[in-house]
């Protein structure tokens, strides 16, 4: 049987591999001068390749549609990768959170083993070629058409990515192919970024360790994460930012968030607002001369001082000794809630992954077949399935490139 596969990153390769190891005739595509562009740059250089996970934990950093990424991933599961690389040659190690990384650190190893794999298994590789349509017939997707001439084949499979870090290729031509033969495409917007906020450009360059983010709106909890973060020129960044940002980015549309949403950064979660009050009255009895701002280098870094008083209305040359009950109160929920307002997203260029795509509802879980087109695919982040940070994502790009490339 004659396959196509369009797009040469994770899914891609895999896919494609797979399928030519059980027989058939494999043409890979790529736009770009060499494969596995952005694959290169993930995980900063390193690869996070996948997550030494229980089925469990693995369907819980799922965000978007875990159900329907079940099939695929009993399918193909983090054991399975890692054995694969392994058998390939390349030696992986397991880092803190069930991380894997190649042991050598490089992204380019990863890349390497896969591409001798399709040397190997004799897919045609076609690099600097530019897809420009699928064909059909009255049996479905038939093949595909190029700047030079057209290729017919008896199964096409999509696995162009998302629209983020377009430099590498990733430019959202899947989703233009879904939907002109009628497929929905779910809101597309950035996951796994960081959050712009008001008033943040002093604390650039800023790192918080064993802090609890809390997202509200309103006054209801959207989501929490608990770890490290950092403060960027325009707002905030982080691996608990990246989580957050992809729990929330549901509510962001069009470019704005469709309700009012603010971060709140409890500076000391490991204790009880009323333990931080007994702490606070003892600290006031011992430096009751002291200016309350030579007193909060004990609590938090120097340069969230200035925030953290400013919310709370104290006087930075107050004296301890004069912080009145309500002042107290004030001071404690500033350190316990610290907030930031949200203004959006970090452009959806410099996201590590698009969230939403091809509406799963209309593909087979099983194969990742086109419920609208008879032998059109769909693999990878193309579709509306994402996940948080921890390898779990480049898991789902090769869990479904599995499921197809078996289902013939």
């Amino acid at each position: 049987m004659k396959c196509i596969v369009v797009g040469g990153g994770a899914s891609g390769m895999f896919c494609a591999g797979l399928l030519a190891n059980a027989g058939h005739d494999v043409t890979l595509i790529e736009k770009n001068e060499k494969l596995g562009k952005k694959l290169y740059i993930t995980g900063k250089g390193r690869c996070n390749l996948t997550n030494d996970a229980d089925r469990e934990t693995l369907l819980n950093n799922i965000v978007s549609n875990p159900k329907f990424a079940i099939s695929a991933l009993s399918r193909f599961t983090p054991q399975d990768t890692m054995e694969f690389f392994e058998n390939e040659g390349v030696k992986l190690k397991v880092e803190r959170g069930n991380r894997v990384f190649p042991e050598s650190d490089k992204s380019s190893d990863i890349i390497k083993a896969l591409e001798r794999w399709l040397i190997k298994s004799n897919v045609t590789i076609m690099l600097n070629t530019k897809v420009l349509s699928i064909k059909y017939s009255e049996g479905g997707a038939s093949g595909v058409k190029l700047e030079n001439g057209e290729i017919d084949a008896d199964k096409v499979f999509i696995a162009t990515g998302g629209i983020s870090y377009p430099a590498t290729g990733s430019t959202g031509d899947g989703y233009k192919w879904a939907r002109e033969v009628g497929h929905n495409i779910v809101n597309l917007r950035p996951g796994l970024n960081g959050l712009i906020c008001k008033d943040v450009e002093k604390l650039a360059g800023l790192s918080l360790k064993n802090v609890q983010a809390n997202i509200f709106s309103e006054d209801k909890l959207l989501e929490s994460e608990f770890g490290e973060m950092l403060f960027t020129h325009t707002g905030v960044s982080g691996p608990i930012i990246l989580s957050l940002t992809s729990k929330i980015n549901k509510y962001y549309v069009n470019g704005k968030f469709n309700r009012h949403i603010a971060l709140y950064i409890d500076l000391k979660p490991a204790i009880s607002i009323e333990e931080l009050e007994l702490r606070l009255l003892k600290d006031f009895k011992a430096k009751s001369n002291v200016d309350i701002k030579n007193l909060m280098p004990e609590y938090m870094p120097k340069a969230l001082i200035e925030y953290v008083l400013k919310q709370a209305r104290i006087p930075f040359d107050k004296k301890c000794n004069s912080i009145t009950t309500e002042m107290r109160g004030a001071l404690i929920n500033a350190i316990k809630g610290l907030k930031f307002n949200i203004l959006g997203i970090d452009k959806i260029e410099s996201a590590i992954i698009t969230s939403g795509g091809v509406d799963v509802k209309e593909i087979n879980p099983k194969d990742m077949q086109s419920k609208k087109v008879p032998n059109l695919y769909f693999i990878g982040e193309v579709l509306d399935v994402d996940a948080l940070t921890g390898g779990f994502n480049i898991q789902l790009a090769l869990s479904t490139a599995y499921a197809a490339a078996k289902s013939i």
